[in-house]
């Protein structure tokens, strides 16, 4: 995926390996996202083996998404993503592929060593930290580095994809993966040097939120009775101790004094909130029950359209 990056690009692509081991054919996409500049131009001068266009700046979430669509498309059996700015050290591609080539994984995540990265400010490094923590709870995954761009797809995990982001998607394919139990796993790799800063995050605080809002909602689209069941019991365990309140004054309050009767109304209120919450719950689970069906339903779909491509139908 690039966007912008004439000065950049041919540095990357000089980078990528000319042969990799177990691989009989190795072709370079350019998803070229509304760039400015001589993106294009660059890419075409490089004599790369395909260039999608992007009508206009979509983000890279979508170029991403794109790059998986076309890329199985084009038959591809296994899909490595990189980034135009050549951070990730190409060296490390047949490392991302080697467990997909010994069917150990179909998903393999580049992990950089955050401490090592000189360019990264210590506020960077600890948000990394503290988002791949995160990530890996509520993806029930091993994975140090969930914000890594470079990894590698199984054309068959490509087709289970469903990216719904259009901040990144890193973070919303990790999740998705892991609930889906596609195998996934990591190597350890290292970053080149710093050749222009990030455009993806542009603040800190908007980076914070943007992927908390992305955590949050993939975990809930996967989890959601989970989710509203454990934030219903809060109220209705409130409720119960509003109860309890009501009971002790009443029963150890002097005669006439008052009943504490604004307890019970409370109590009956929040209740009613947390019931409201489980059972916002139960809805949603049957949405993801059915989306689940739907998913599976598609995930059927393209694997039977990129066969009957394959065979020439």
């Amino acid at each position: 995926p690039c966007y912008n990056e004439e000065k950049t690009l041919p540095l990357a692509l000089k980078d990528l390996p000319k042969k990799i081991a177990g691989i009989d054919s190795l072709e370079i996409l350019v998803i070229n996202d509304g760039s400015t500049d001589k993106t294009f131009d660059v890419a075409r001068s490089a004599k790369v083996d395909h260039i999608l266009n992007l009508p206009g700046h979509l983000g890279l979430a979508e170029a991403f998404k794109r790059g998986l669509e076309r890329s199985v498309e084009l038959g591809a059996d296994i899909i490595i993503n990189t980034d135009g700015d050549n951070q990730y050290n190409g060296k490390f591609i047949p490392e991302l592929v080697k467990p997909i080539i010994d069917g150990k994984a179909e998903i393999v995540i580049g992990c950089r060593d955050m401490s090592a990265i000189k360019h990264f400010s210590l506020m960077k490094k600890l948000l990394q930290k503290v988002g791949s923590h995160f990530v890996r709870k509520f993806s029930d995954t091993d994975i140090p580095d969930t914000t890594s761009g470079f990894r590698a797809y199984s054309r068959d995990a490509a087709l289970k994809m469903n990216i719904f982001s259009t901040y990144t998607y890193t973070l919303e394919t990790i999740i998705q993966a892991g609930r889906k139990k596609i195998p996934m796993t990591y190597v350890n790799v290292t970053t080149n040097e710093k050749l222009r800063e990030s455009r993806l995050i542009k603040s800190i605080p908007a980076y914070i939120t943007r992927s908390i809002a992305t955590i949050l909602r993939i975990y809930l689209m996967y989890e959601p009775l989970k989710s509203f069941v454990t934030i219903g019991l809060a109220p209705i365990v409130c409720s119960f101790l509003l109860v309890g309140r009501f009971f002790y004054y009443y029963f150890t309050s002097v005669k006439g004094s008052s009943g504490h009767v604004q307890s019970l109304i409370i109590a009956a209120m929040v209740f009613v909130a947390g019931l409201m919450i489980i059972v916002i719950g139960l809805l949603g689970d049957i949405i993801s029950a059915n989306r689940k069906l739907n998913e599976e339903i598609l995930y059927r779909y393209r694997k039977d359209s990129v066969e009957k491509s394959r065979l020439g139908k």
